[in-house]
């Protein structure tokens, strides 16, 4: 009994895994399909197109509704694919960070993560950075004077 589930439970680790690919790669096409110059030409065309067709449709409330309907569905999935793509991208550069000041010997190791504090935590080592940014200036100026 107990090796089938584990079975059970392996299958739908990799369907969940596969899952979470597809969606990985749908959404970075999207992003990069919704940030090009041609989607704009796209966008602006049917812009245009349903501005024209104003006057054939006298302007009415379903002549409206097209475009808000259209538009309000667009942006609300753009904004879960954009949410993707931007978490992907900063978990990348905070990785690629936490690589550089591992490798850096005079670098603090214990600045690797810090993207896990709490905000109270990083706003204290915000203060602390700030005051040692304050200590190198003045003593900037002492040595210039």
């Amino acid at each position: 009994m107990g090796k089938v589930a584990y079975v059970e439970s392996r299958a739908f680790r990799s369907i969940v895994i596969s899952m979470k690919d597809i969606f990985r790669k749908f959404a970075c096409m999207a992003a990069a399909a919704l940030g090009s110059p041609w989607m704009f030409g796209v966008n602006l065309c049917l812009i245009l197109g349903w501005l024209i067709s104003g006057p054939f449709f006298h302007f009415s409330t379903s002549w409206q509704l097209v475009i808000n309907t259209g538009t309000t569905i667009v942006t609300y999935l753009a904004v879960f694919l954009i949410q993707n793509t931007v978490n992907r991208d900063t978990k990348a550069v905070q990785l690629k960070l936490d690589e550089l000041i591992s490798r850096t010997r005079k670098a603090r190791n214990s600045c690797i993560g810090l993207e896990d504090l709490t905000d109270d935590e990083l706003d204290a080592l915000k203060a602390y950075f700030q005051k040692l940014r304050n200590k190198a200036a003045d003593a900037q100026a002492c040595s210039v004077d």
